[in-house]
């Protein structure tokens, strides 16, 4: 069984499984979208109004945006992985409940740990303060996070302000197109770091 056919499993599972009181309301699930073999891993907050009506994340005018912002950095939608932390649209577009992020956390650290990547790039507040509560968003973005957590197999996480809210501010743009810009270094130096802690652990073998 290939990743795309082990992902879309855990999906299936899940749409019988997530016990989120937005299912009531929204028309569907909407699952992550992408590349299982992807180095990172963008998290938005929840569908909204596009990703309700057609099943996938990002494809309203925040996924516009994004798209651009990856295609600045040499990358095509198709080769990230992108999710949100709650799977159904609230109602009226209004910020996900602690609960309803509760009810689909266990889903998220799912699909984190099956695609296992390099890098968590949190798109917006909520995100971040699922994995980060006490951090605020103004403080931190752009800026590597780095924390071993019990649940999820990634230590490397990069906050940024949501597309959404960046769209129709222009200083908030200018600043999330700059710590975009950032991602393929953040990357380089995250591999490199696995390469030197991956040489330690070998001379130690031996």
């Amino acid at each position: 069984m290939d990743k795309s056919e082990g992902l879309k499993k855990i999906h299936e599972k899940w749409f019988a499984d997530c016990k989120c009181e937005l299912k009531k309301t929204a028309t569907q699930p909407v699952p992550g979208d992408g590349n299982p073999d992807s180095e990172m891993i963008f998290i938005g907050e929840a569908p909204g109004r596009d990703e309700d009506k057609q099943g996938r994340p990002f494809v309203g005018a925040a996924g516009k945006f994004l798209a651009e912002m990856l295609e600045a950095i040499k990358l095509k939608r198709e080769e990230i992985y992108i999710t949100n932390i709650v799977k159904y649209r609230p109602p009226n577009n209004r910020d996900p409940l602690p609960e309803e992020k509760d009810a689909c956390r266990d889903w998220l650290i799912e699909e984190i740990n099956f695609i296992n990547p390099k890098l968590v790039v949190f798109l917006g507040r909520h995100s971040m303060n699922d994995f980060f509560p006490t951090e605020k968003i103004s403080s931190v973005h752009g800026k590597l996070l780095v924390k071993k957590f019990s649940h999820v197999n990634v230590k490397y996480f990069l906050p940024l302000y949501h597309p959404a809210a960046a769209l129709y501010n222009g200083n908030m743009r200018e600043t999330l197109t700059e710590d975009f810009k950032k991602i393929p270094k953040i990357l380089e130096k995250i591999k490199k770091e696995e390469k030197e802690n991956k040489k330690v652990e070998q001379t130690k073998l031996f």
